[in-house]
């Protein structure tokens, strides 16, 4: 019962780890984050952006916002045309890239206008890595590995035990 249980949760540990472990959190804009007179479409064009993959903005909330918005929008920073998701949250906002299709940000404070908007292009994940093939022991790894294993040997032999 209780190595039933163990191998469960070492599975789901297992599966936990490799489906955060593709995923990453992007700082938009980079150290300076979400400010103006950044250049977001280079930025961006410097990024790889994956199925799962977080967007961190990093802003003063006070000053500007993050809306998710159509082409259309994004094109014409109009704002007051409508948006599909109000990122703002409290200036530390994270978003989840979650399809693979073009993602479209801006600020609708009157930002977009100077270049505060960003265009995410994401793609499916990479195929996980292969894991390495198996490399036959070195010599100086082997005697090493015979010492431990003939220490333990000599050690676990009741007839050598104090």
């Amino acid at each position: 019962m209780i190595s039933r249980l163990a191998a469960t949760l070492v599975a789901l540990v297992v599966v936990a780890e490799s489906a955060v472990g593709r995923a990453a959190l992007v700082k938009v804009g980079g150290p300076p984050g979400w400010v103006p007179n950044t250049n977001y479409t280079d930025w961006a064009s410097h990024q790889q952006f994956h199925v799962g993959d977080w967007l961190n903005f990093v802003f003063d909330k006070y000053q500007y916002d993050v809306l998710e918005v159509n082409k259309t929008v994004y094109e014409t920073c109009n704002s007051e045309a409508g948006f599909i998701t109000n990122v703002t949250r409290g200036g530390r906002d994270v978003f989840q890239l979650t399809q693979p299709r073009t993602y479209y940000f801006l600020c609708s404070r009157g930002f977009c206008w100077g270049g505060m908007k960003v265009a995410i292009s994401v793609q499916e994940p990479p195929p996980p890595v292969p894991a390495p093939a198996k490399s036959t022991a070195t010599s100086s790894a082997r005697p090493s590995l015979l010492l431990t294993v003939a220490a333990l040997s000599f050690f676990s032999n009741p007839f050598f035990s104090m």
